[in-house]
């Protein structure tokens, strides 16, 4: 691992994308009326709280749309702002911010796909399936600090994965590059 010296644009924007998505969840409990997202618990993959969700305003309305849909939100498992429900249980939430984290260490530092990396890795995603499987068979009931640290966990090494394959297909895109221009002739 070292400094960085230049950042690609697309790295940046991606990023700033996860930066401002993270923001947006916070931003959505926030800007509604106090107490009008009570209890958003259902299924994960389905759109259980369509119609409560379709009487917010824009951007609100999109940002707990992609909770409804991506997240299982029970309530017992998600942090409330503004006495209102986030848009996904607190373990999202942190895997979002941790996205966000991940890509941002990527602006400033270069990472080598070496063993530490493959060790970062298992520590980020352990913790998550050992977490998910204790819930799974009722061995215990996780905290949301539990889920909140193990989702920033998997979530920074997955921000981290994702600026690696922008950088990996950046030097991919200048090497291909440097090799049409050096086969023809071009300097």
């Amino acid at each position: 691992m070292g400094r960085r010296e230049k950042t690609s644009r697309t790295l940046l924007v991606f990023f700033a994308l996860f930066a401002i998505w993270s923001m947006l969840q916070f931003l959505a409990p926030l800007s509604l009326p106090s107490g009008s997202v009570e209890d958003l618990s259902g299924l994960t993959g389905i759109s259980d709280n369509e119609a409560s969700i379709n009487k917010m305003s824009v951007p609100w309305n999109l940002v707990y749309s992609a909770g409804d849909r991506l997240c299982h939100q029970k309530a017992e498992r998600s942090f409330f702002i503004n006495d209102n429900q986030m848009p996904f249980c607190s373990r999202c939430t942190a895997i979002w911010l941790g996205m966000a984290i991940g890509l941002g260490f990527m602006i400033f530092y270069k990472i080598l796909l070496d063993e530490k990396f493959l060790i970062a890795i298992v520590l980020g995603i352990v913790p998550i399936g050992v977490d998910g499987v204790g819930q799974l068979f009722n061995f215990w009931e996780s905290t949301n600090i539990i889920r909140v640290i193990t989702g920033l966990l998997i979530g920074i090494v997955c921000g981290v994965a994702v600026g690696l394959i922008i950088e990996e297909i950046r030097e991919f895109r200048i090497k291909k590059s440097l090799l049409r221009g050096h086969g023809t002739g071009k300097k």
